[in-house]
């Protein structure tokens, strides 16, 4: 079944509106990314005025700065963590915005990119207190 980005079939009330039209190629939506954790996979989807997006279906990578000294640096994605849109995502390892990802060096990262619209997964590093790793 499609997914559509156009107006409700139905009113506010619950009447239905008198189609004119059908659906336009315009108004097609498409399923999410996804993206998981894994050797890093790109998909290249054209969209509406000859644009192109990147939408990443496995991520191997982070660009991970750290706040104090703003330095940038690009490394190995471990697992997810936790992750607010979905508590399923984590479990299937899916990365979103807002996730908290586990890096190689056993620090964590919250995602500051929408991989799946934008093809990177960018993150900044989060500090944990010393006392809460016991």
């Amino acid at each position: 079944m499609a997914i559509w980005h156009s107006r409700s079939k139905r009113k506010p009330t619950g009447g239905r509106y008198k189609s004119h039209r059908k659906h336009k190629k315009y108004e097609l939506g498409r399923l999410p990314a996804l993206t998981k954790v894994g050797s890093t996979k790109l998909e290249i989807i054209r969209v509406r005025g000859g644009n192109y997006k990147f939408r990443l279906k496995k991520a191997g990578y982070a660009n991970v700065v750290d706040p104090e000294s703003g330095k940038a640096t690009k490394m190995k994605i471990v697992d997810v963590v936790e992750n607010k849109a979905n508590p399923h995502f984590v479990r299937e390892k899916i990365i979103t915005k807002g996730a908290i990802i586990k890096l190689e060096d056993g620090s964590l990262a919250k995602v500051t990119s929408r991989p799946g619209q934008e093809g990177v997964v960018n993150a900044v590093l989060i500090k944990t207190h010393a006392h809460a790793s016991v």
